[in-house]
């Protein structure tokens, strides 16, 4: 990456700005996430995940089991 010597800003090989926004770093989160996910559903059988207040383990065909609820912090 060249720097622009006007505004020290990192140019991408096309010549626009390359920087890191919210939106794609959100959007490679999950796509880690997800490709973590099916990585451990493989090995393990399956995952766990927090949802709707719980830890809970979620197994391939849909079915799960609540392993313990989640305890809110500061919600006064």
């Amino acid at each position: 990456m060249a720097i622009s010597k006007r505004k020290g800003v990192p140019r991408a090989h096309n010549g626009k700005r390359a920087y890191l926004t919210k939106r794609i770093l959100q959007s490679a989160a999950r796509k880690g996430i997800r490709h973590a996910a099916k990585e451990t559903m493989e090995v393990m059988g399956y995952t766990i995940i927090a949802r709707d207040g719980w830890v809970i383990r979620l197994y391939p065909d849909g079915q799960f089991v609540r392993i313990s609820p989640i305890e809110q912090i500061g919600q006064d």
